[in-house]
């Protein structure tokens, strides 16, 4: 008999008993006068109902309840009860162990005070190495915006990529799950330009991203910006294509002329769409969509493909769902099959309810006719 495997939640193996253990261990080894014991029971006794953003903020409440000193000298025992490197904490991965997410919090809750400032930004810049600090950072640029964004300067010249890719992680427009910063949402530009061509796909990634939340209201900054990037030649063919792609992926689905015209498709290819099949046109909650349709020109043409899938809510409002397809070039009397097995499921932000649907092909941002499906209880 098969077991089937019993996902555990984020917020269960992030912060639980276990790592609380470990940070009142450490903590004490630095800090005798701290009671580990006590610390873990004040934070075991709330934990358990908490969600993960909680957790955390309950944790920091707890090191500051139990340590028996307050501002920079607390600061300095958080600092010093780290392992001496991220690998000597078994953190194996760039983001890091939501063991110390509680640590930046404590700087940005404790000590985001004018005369704590350097040393507060000092142990952010320290504590992404073992936990990524950019939610903490927020809220220091929006107190201190001057002040922070000389230390996001310096933090994207530093020799650890992880500290790198905070000056651009941290100073995102619309940065997921953080406070917003009340500062201009080009202010970083100057820090994205000296890391889109860094060594490390961590901080590349960030810089993508970050580009994509600007596109969000600035598209033709974006793209002045990746042109004048593409330019300069600094970064790799396919380091840049991966930043162009993904900074402008949401423009792409959206169907923006310019941003398939900057990737070199053609708005206006001169392709024809064969008839979409669809393999069912009724199903459920958790079935397969399947379907079927080829592209085919006169002449050879790069192609970026997509499909949309447009529905109504409950409550009237249309929506849809645009997901990628293919990047190819058709060429002529070679049609470019496509096909795709899509299972339609609820999620935790997109319930999949019964109602008409429709399913239609995007080419180059060009969108062909769509065909009906149906959703059945």
């Amino acid at each position: 008999m098969t077991v089937k495997a019993v996902k555990v939640p984020q917020k269960e193996s992030a912060l639980n008993l276990e790592r609380i253990t470990q940070i009142g261990g450490q903590v004490h080894r630095v800090c005798p006068e701290f009671d580990a014991g006590a610390f873990v029971r004040d934070v075991m006794s709330d934990l358990p109902g908490l969600e993960l953003k909680d957790r955390i903020t309950r944790t920091s409440e707890a090191l500051h309840t139990h340590l028996p000193v307050t501002g920079v000298e607390a600061l300095d025992v958080l600092l010093c009860s780290l392992p001496p490197t991220p690998e000597a904490a078994g953190v194996t991965n760039d983001f890091g162990w939501h063991t110390y997410s509680p640590h930046s919090h404590f700087v940005a809750r404790y000590l985001r005070t004018g005369e704590y400032l350097d040393q507060a930004l000092d142990a952010l810049a320290r504590f992404t190495r073992y936990f990524s600090a950019e939610v903490a950072v927020r809220d220091f640029l929006n107190d201190f915006p001057d002040e922070t964004m000389k230390a996001v300067d310096a933090w994207s010249r530093d020799e650890d990529h992880r500290t790198r890719r905070l000056a651009s992680e941290a100073t995102r427009p619309l940065l997921p799950c953080a406070p917003r910063i009340s500062l201009p949402a080009d202010v970083a530009l100057p820090v994205l330009e000296r890391l889109y061509a860094d060594s490390s796909t961590y901080v590349r990634t960030s810089v993508a991203n970050h580009l994509h939340d600007l596109a969000d209201t600035q598209p033709n900054l974006v793209l002045a910006t990746l042109q004048r990037w593409k330019d300069t030649q600094s970064a790799t063919d396919k380091h840049f294509a991966f930043i162009a792609r993904t900074a402008l992926r949401s423009k792409l689905k959206k169907g923006w002329p310019d941003a398939y015209a900057f990737l070199g498709y053609p708005h206006n290819a001169p392709v024809e769409l064969t008839p979409l099949v669809l393999e069912r046109t009724e199903l459920v909650d958790g079935d397969v969509l399947s379907f079927s349709a080829a592209l085919t020109t006169t002449v050879a043409v790069p192609v970026h493909v997509m499909f949309v899938i447009s529905s109504t809510t409950p409550t009237g409002k249309p929506r849809e769902k645009v997901y990628f397809l293919n990047r190819n070039t058709v060429e002529p009397r070679r049609p470019l099959p496509l096909a795709k097995p899509h299972k339609l499921r609820s999620t935790a932000t997109t319930k999949i309810t019964p109602g008409p649907y429709t399913l239609a092909i995007q080419v180059n941002g060009r969108r062909f006719p769509a065909v009906p499906f149906t959703v059945v209880a």
